[in-house]
This record gives C-alpha cells, sequence and structure tokens, in this order.
C-alpha cells in the first residue's frame, strides 16, 4: 500500500529534478504549463496517485528552468515522465488521465511498482 501522506513534490530546475530522479528507485515526473486546464486538474490525481502507489510524484514547469525544455521531447502537457535508477524508460503526453490511466502507465513499465 502507499504512502498516505505521500503529495507531488515541485521541482524548480534541473538540479531537483536530477536530485529526485536519483533519489528514487521509481518516480513520476509531471511536465506542466501555468494556465493549462489540463494540467491543473490533474495536480489531485497525481496527489492520489502518489498516495496509493507510492510513487513518488514530482511536478515541473519548464517556464521555471528553460533547461527543462531541451531536456524533455514532448509536443505538449501535461506530460508524464517515469523513471527507474535515474533513467527515463516512458513518456506519454496524452492530455488528461485519470488515476487509474496513470496507474496503469506506471505497472505497464515497472510492474513492481504498483500493488495489484
Amino acid at each position: 500500500m502507499g504512502n498516505l501522506t505521500a503529495r507531488p513534490v515541485r521541482l524548480e530546475d534541473e538540479a531537483d529534478l536530477d536530485a529526485f530522479v536519483e533519489g528514487n528507485d521509481v518516480a513520476l515526473v509531471e511536465l506542466h504549463t501555468s494556465g493549462c486546464p489540463k494540467c491543473q486538474a490533474m495536480e489531485p490525481v497525481l496527489g492520489n496517485v502518489a498516495r496509493s502507489t507510492g510513487v513518488p510524484v514530482g511536478t515541473a514547469n519548464p517556464a521555471d528552468d528553460h533547461a527543462f525544455v531541451d531536456r524533455f521531447v514532448t509536443s505538449s502537457v501535461p506530460a508524464l515522465f517515469l523513471y527507474r535508477g535515474g533513467e527515463q524508460i516512458a513518456h506519454v503526453a496524452a492530455g488528461f488521465l485519470g488515476g487509474e490511466e496513470v496507474v496503469d502507465f506506471i505497472a505497464e513499465h515497472v510492474p513492481d511498482a504498483v500493488d495489484d
């Protein structure tokens, strides 16, 4: 069972991102922008996913550090990037995803990170 107090972590810059993904065996990062309604709707979903799965979730706005733009290959937000062992292993940019869809995305790529 997940951590009932887990919450998404705001990643301010590339150094925060590096520390976050390297400090967790499995980590999920959401790329978002200010004023994006779909991104805002993802915030409570990601909190629920973090609490239910125990997978740490970080959120980053590329406007906060332009190095993010060069690092992430995506054409739309919200976008989710899944890391294992500090390496990006999967990414999805399909707009708003519900909690079950996010958990399924994690389970597809890191089955042992999600309890059935």
